[in-house]
């Protein structure tokens, strides 16, 4: 598939119309027109149907869309493979990858394998961040990029949205919560759960997250990583709170998690350095971008 072609398709999909996408690219209507068409005859199939003023996907041309993102990405980090090679820049340590917990769902491991594809003579190191690690791992030069959780604002760290998912409490199987894991409970009746405490110096962003910015009980077990909730939880001695991944990936004896129906939705992120001028980072990182799109539904939902 010629490339060219399919930055057109991608832009007309994004757009909705053929001259948005056409200016967007400095190309002519014709010529865009022209890319599309050929698409259609290679596939075999009609891609967009062109109707009522927009330009709008058929279900061929919404498969095509996702996959085209991940192309076009993948060949714009084979740009920046090939041009850093020209300039002979290596980088001394690898690649180091910061991990929150189960990161970023299934889009973490399928970042980091493709970034190992795409880069197989780069040394990818995983690094395992606790909940006090949102931004000091990156100022601290100890992880060149970081999947955490929530999202964070903060002076020199830039975060790209991975997932967005609804918010779950992790409580004991002999809680009187516990029954409520099919039918849900509401922020108010789980607000003065004894949450796990947080080491003193925990960002802002996570405890807000953790207590759902307004619980202020507190068990008296201090957790810095899953296991630690998780222990805790299975005790009877504490309660947790986290991502609707958490589940899938945290199954425990003794513990089940309940969805908050009424809690907002938290993120969780790739954070990295503002203006990183590392090239293995904007590979993975327009890679991570790219497989978000693409998985992002997945992740958040997961499998079934």
């Amino acid at each position: 598939m010629d490339l060219r072609r399919l930055a057109s398709f991608l832009a007309v999909v994004e757009e909705g119309h053929f001259g948005r996408a056409a200016s967007r690219l400095f190309l002519s209507p014709a010529a865009v027109t022209g890319h599309i068409q050929q698409l259609e005859r290679e596939f075999g199939t009609r891609l967009l149907d062109r109707g009522g003023g927009r330009a709008v996907p058929t279900t061929a041309g919404r498969r095509l869309a996702s996959h085209a993102r991940t192309l076009l990405a993948a060949a714009d980090a084979a740009v920046e493979d090939v041009s850093e090679a020209a300039r002979e820049v290596t980088a001394p340590h690898g690649l180091r990858v910061g991990v929150m917990g189960h990161g970023s769902a299934e889009v973490t491991p399928a970042a980091v394998n493709a970034f190992r594809r795409a880069r197989p003579d780069v040394p990818v190191h995983l690094v395992q961040l606790n909940f006090t690690e949102h931004c000091s791992a990156l100022r601290e030069n100890r992880v060149d990029v970081a999947f955490v959780r929530p999202a964070v604002e903060a002076d020199g760290i830039e975060v790209d949205v991975l997932t967005t998912e609804r918010r779950i409490v992790g409580v004991s199987a002999a809680s009187v919560f516990a029954d409520a894991v099919q039918e849900g409970l509401r922020v108010a009746d789980i607000i003065d759960l004894p949450y796990l405490r947080l080491p003193r110096h925990t960002p802002r962003p996570f405890t807000d997250y953790l207590y759902f910015d307004a619980g202020e009980r507190r068990a008296p077990d201090c957790a810095l990583t899953p296991q630690d909730v998780l222990t805790s939880i299975a005790a009877g001695r504490g309660a947790g709170s986290g991502l609707a991944s958490f589940a899938r990936y945290y199954p425990w004896p003794g513990t089940v998690y309940v969805p908050v129906l009424d809690a907002p939705p938290a993120q969780s992120v790739l954070a990295t350095r503002t203006g990183d001028p590392h090239p293995e980072v904007r590979i993975f990182r327009a890679l991570t971008v790219a497989l978000a799109r693409e998985l992002g539904p997945y992740a958040e939902s997961g499998p079934g």
